[in-house]
């Protein structure tokens, strides 16, 4: 049996001030990602496509998305488990290449986690390091892409007692 789930967003485009693309410089690159009931997210290209460095681009959100589902089939595991996860850090970078004629594709991600647990059954490295390959075999978004996505987990710490 398979279940079927929707997802649906506007992207509105803010960029166009006088010229719209009248040329590759006279446009803005600023749009706001509107989901039902949020505030809106800023986005804009990445800084080295004329894009505003204060707002998110598609690239970091992207890699972002991979290490946020990672990050909560990992937290579902473990409390399936009985483990318990005190804290959830993730230092993700991806690496995307640019062929010459511009077009470029994601060629990895490596998801960086660090993890502190409260000691007892299942964390033991092995038992973690099993956990993160399960939610990694699950996670929807690496499950959907077509490159490398490594998960790299950093030795677990114990929780203060």
């Amino acid at each position: 049996m398979s279940a079927h789930h929707g997802y649906a967003a506007t992207v509105r485009w803010t960029g166009a001030g006088d010229r719209g693309t009248a040329s590759y410089t006279a446009y803005g690159r600023d749009h706001d990602v509107l989901l039902e009931g949020r505030p809106p997210l800023p986005g804009s290209a990445d800084p080295a496509f004329r894009g505003d460095p204060t707002r998110y681009s598609p690239e970091e959100l992207f890699v972002v998305s991979l290490s946020q589902c990672h990050m909560l089939w990992f937290l579902h595991l473990a409390a399936a488990a009985g483990v318990v996860v005190r804290e959830y850090v993730d230092d993700v970078t991806g690496t995307m290449r640019v062929e010459s004629g511009g077009e470029g594709q994601f060629t990895d991600v490596t998801l960086h986690p660090r993890v502190v647990v409260d000691d007892g059954p299942g964390t033991d490295e092995e038992s973690l390091a099993a956990l993160h390959r399960r939610a990694h075999d699950h996670c929807f978004i690496a499950r959907s892409v077509n490159f490398r996505v490594l998960v790299e987990p950093a030795p677990a710490r114990r929780a203060a007692a």
